[in-house]
This record gives structure tokens, C-alpha cells and sequence, in this order.
């Protein structure tokens, strides 16, 4: 068993099947093996074979609370909601001080919107576990999903118990402290997406500081650096953190927000704070002009992680069809992974034409996809990186979100002069948000030609 658990933390799973499938050889009811086996096919995604072996597990030793905890997370998974629940509170039947049923049971509440309970049940983990950071962040989420900003970023600073923290010599800046004649770092932390949407607040930094340096992704410096000639860009470097003497305070851009909460909360609309390269835009507007007459329309709608967990904020491309299919409109692809066969379904079911440019290197050449986001008229997507760059620029965005996100909040949420944000319910089929974006873009195009 303790063999079979170690090629499992070593990521060789079949082979770990192999052997608990021995050991069953030997003792067929050793309830441990059935829950080990299911706790591998559960990380194979082999969803349904996992929920066998915990119930097998289950059937062997009733009292299993971490059998029943572990199928709750398989059923979840396969969209088996009510039954999810019901399997973590039979664990908390066996075990009433379960945090992380208690944790899972609040998620669940809250893709579902009902928000109270979701709080009752972060609330109950806390009590349980009072420094359980992940509780702490889900509540953040909560908080700032139903508008207590102050409360949700206070919460989301709770994050650092849960990822690497960098170290300096040097205080983190508090937002109290004065920055006359002071020089700061303020250093990425979480994507690249997070870095474009939270450099929005850096004009509100520099206004303050003698010196202002950031730290960010190498594919953003040269869209970073043209977009802030007055903050000093650089590559993340974590390997002198602490010897580094080259600023007074640091502060990682997630906790941006919270340090300018009154100027952040006053509206979801700002002014373009990204500026693409002239050249390359004048470059993407003759490009277009080869594929047809506009207006272009930008498209995204999934992105490299399908994870369970991050599946409901994407759609389908077919679930854009209301879109797609308005007559006199050219539909240019934004999406950076695994769209040929997309692209293809596209054109066969609806026969229409979503060009894609080979030259264009949509994951690393980021400079360039905010050059072609500024050529276009207007962009449609769901919640990736693509509308975080062409809302910053100051295209026309339409945000397809998923109402009951995690990342549906002023914190996550895109920032721009022209950006309009369109909920779905958790049960709620994409194609009802995608009507409705249709007729918001047909009736953009009726006003133009009108006047």
C-alpha cells in the first residue's frame, strides 16, 4: 500500500493502479486500497471509476468520511451536483468538524448564487480552522462578487498562505506610509492577464512615488514599457530579492487595489491605459482590409485551462452562433490555444469564416495582440486574457461572464473606457448570453448607419 502511495506522489498512476490492484490479490477487503484506488482515477479524471471505488471503499467501512469527502469531489466534477452535496455532509455526519467538506459545500453554494449560505459555510471552515486560507480567499470572493469590496480584498490578502510569497529586506508598502522622495517595487504575481488588468492602477502609484519599478512577465515588456514611459519595466528577477537595495517599499500588484480602494471603487470605466505600437496597429488595419470590409470583429472563448473548476467562465465556439452568425460582420480569431479545430467546426456547421493570421503568435507575442485589438472594431469573448487587452487599449469589449465566478468582481474583471459585461447564470446556457450580445452589436451597427 505504502508503495502503491508513493509512485501515486510521483505521478505514475498506472503503475500505482498495478499495484493496489496486487494488493486487493492478497486482501480483497482492504478498505484503504479501494479509497487509494479511487483517489488516482479521480486524478485521471476517470471520474466514474473513481466514484465505484470510493463506494466500494464506503461499503466496507460505513464510517469513511474521507471516502465520502473524496467522491463528493469526483461527483462535483462530473456536474452531479445535488448528489455532491449530499456525499459531503454524510461526511459531516461522521466527522462534524470536516473544514474542507464544510469549505467544498460553500463553493458549491456559491456557484449557485446562493450567497448567504455560501458565507455561513466559509464562516463555519473558520471557525473550524481559523487560519485557513483558502476559506478565507472564497469568502474574499464572495465579498467582492456581492460588492463589499473593502471586506473581499481584506480577505484576498489571505492568498499568501496559500502561494509563494517573495522575500525582501524591504517593508511592504501599506498604502499609509508616504512615498514622497521613496522608491517602490511593485512585482507580478499571479498571470499575465492579472498583470495587464492590475497595471491600471499604476498612474495612481507613480503620483505618489519618487520612483516606480515593476517587475512583470518578459512577453509584456514591451508593451508595458511603451504604455508607462514613467515606471521603470523590467523582467521578473527573483533571484537577488534578498539582496536588493534599489527601493524603499514593495508591493505585489494584487494588492494594488486595496491600496487605492476609493479611486478603484468610483467605476468599472477608465480611460485606455495600454498603447499598442502604431506602426503594428497601422500594420493589423491593412490586414484587415484583405479579409473584407468591417466592421472586424475579435473572438475568444476559452482558454489553455479547461480545468473542471475553471470550465463553467468558457463556452463552446458554437455557443457563439448568434454572433457568428450576423450578416456583413468579419470575425478574426483572438484565441492563442487549440483553435484550428474550432475554427474548422465553425465553418462547416455554420458556414462562416473566422480568420485566423499565421503570422501573428497569439500566447507570446502579446505587443502584437494588442496592436490587432486596437485595429478592430470590437471584441467578443468570455473570460480570458483577450478581453483584458482590448478593453485596455480602449476597444469596444463584450464580456461573456459567468455570473457566480470567483473572478467576476472589480478586482478581476476588466478595465476600459468601452466594456460591457454580460452575466450567465451557473445553469444558464451560454447561447441566451450570446442573443443577447447579438442584438447589442446589431443595434450598435443599425445606430452607426444611421447617422
Amino acid at each position: 500500500n505504502n508503495l502503491g502511495v508513493a509512485l501515486q506522489q510521483q505521478g505514475k498512476l498506472d503503475k500505482a493502479i498495478e499495484i493496489y490492484e496486487k494488493l486487493l490479490l492478497i486482501k480483497p477487503k482492504y478498505f484503504n486500497t479501494y479509497y487509494n484506488i479511487g483517489n488516482v482515477l479521480n486524478e485521471q479524471d476517470k471520474l466514474d471509476e473513481a466514484i465505484e471505488a470510493y463506494e466500494k471503499a464506503i461499503s466496507l467501512k460505513p464510517n469513511y468520511a474521507d471516502a465520502y469527502y473524496n467522491m463528493g469531489i469526483a461527483l462535483k466534477d462530473k456536474g452531479k451536483i445535488k448528489e455532491a452535496l449530499e456525499t459531503y455532509n454524510k461526511a459531516i455526519l461522521i466527522n462534524p468538524n470536516y473544514a474542507l467538506a464544510y469549505n467544498n459545500i460553500g463553493n458549491i453554494l456559491k456557484d449557485e448564487g446562493k450567497l448567504n449560505e455560501a458565507i455561513k459555510a466559509f464562516n463555519k471552515v473558520i471557525s473550524l480552522k481559523p487560519n485557513y486560507a483558502e476559506a478565507h480567499q472564497n469568502l474574499g470572493f464572495i465579498f467582492l462578487n456581492s460588492g463589499r469590496i473593502k471586506e473581499g480584498l481584506d480577505e484576498y490578502e489571505w492568498r499568501w498562505k496559500i502561494g509563494e510569497h517573495r522575500q525582501f529586506l524591504q517593508p511592504m508598502w501599506d498604502g499609509q506610509q508616504t512615498l514622497n522622495d521613496k522608491r517602490i517595487l511593485i512585482w507580478c504575481e499571479q498571470g499575465v492577464g492579472d498583470t495587464i488588468m492590475w497595471s491600471s492602477c499604476l498612474s495612481l502609484v507613480t503620483s505618489l512615488a519618487k520612483h516606480c519599478i515593476l517587475e512583470c512577465q518578459p512577453k509584456l515588456l514591451p508593451l508595458l514599457k511603451r504604455s508607462f514611459p514613467n515606471v521603470e519595466v523590467k523582467a521578473e528577477d527573483r533571484s537577488l530579492d534578498q539582496q536588493r537595495n534599489d527601493f524603499d517599499f514593495h508591493l505585489p500588484m494584487g494588492s494594488l487595489y486595496k491600496n487605492f480602494i476609493k479611486e478603484v471603487s468610483r467605476t468599472s470605466k477608465t480611460d485606455a491605459y495600454l498603447v499598442p505600437d502604431p506602426n503594428r496597429v497601422d500594420y493589423w488595419r491593412k490586414r484587415l482590409k484583405s479579409i473584407g470590409n468591417g466592421p472586424y470583429i475579435g473572438i475568444s472563448w476559452k482558454s489553455a485551462d479547461m480545468s473542471p473548476i475553471r470550465l463553467p467562465n468558457y463556452a463552446s465556439i458554437l455557443e457563439l452562433s448568434s454572433v457568428l452568425q450576423i450578416s456583413h460582420l468579419n470575425f478574426v480569431n483572438l484565441q492563442y490555444t487549440e483553435f484550428a479545430g474550432d475554427l474548422a467546426l465553425v465553418q462547416d456547421e455554420l458556414g462562416v469564416t473566422v480568420h485566423n493570421f499565421d503570422e501573428l503568435d497569439h500566447l507570446n507575442n502579446i505587443d502584437d495582440v494588442a496592436a490587432l485589438c486596437s485595429a478592430l472594431d470590437m471584441v467578443v469573448s468570455t473570460k480570458t486574457t483577450v478581453p483584458l487587452i482590448s478593453a485596455a487599449v480602449g476597444t469596444s469589449t463584450k464580456l461573456a461572464n459567468w455570473k457566480q465566478s470567483p473572478w467576476n468582481n472589480i478586482l478581476l474583471n476588466p478595465k476600459g473606457p468601452s466594456i460591457d459585461i454580460f452575466e450567465r447564470n451557473t445553469l444558464e446556457p451560454w447561447e441566451n448570453i450570446f442573443e443577447v450580445i447579438a442584438k447589442d452589436i446589431e443595434k450598435i451597427i443599425k445606430d452607426r448607419s444611421s447617422k
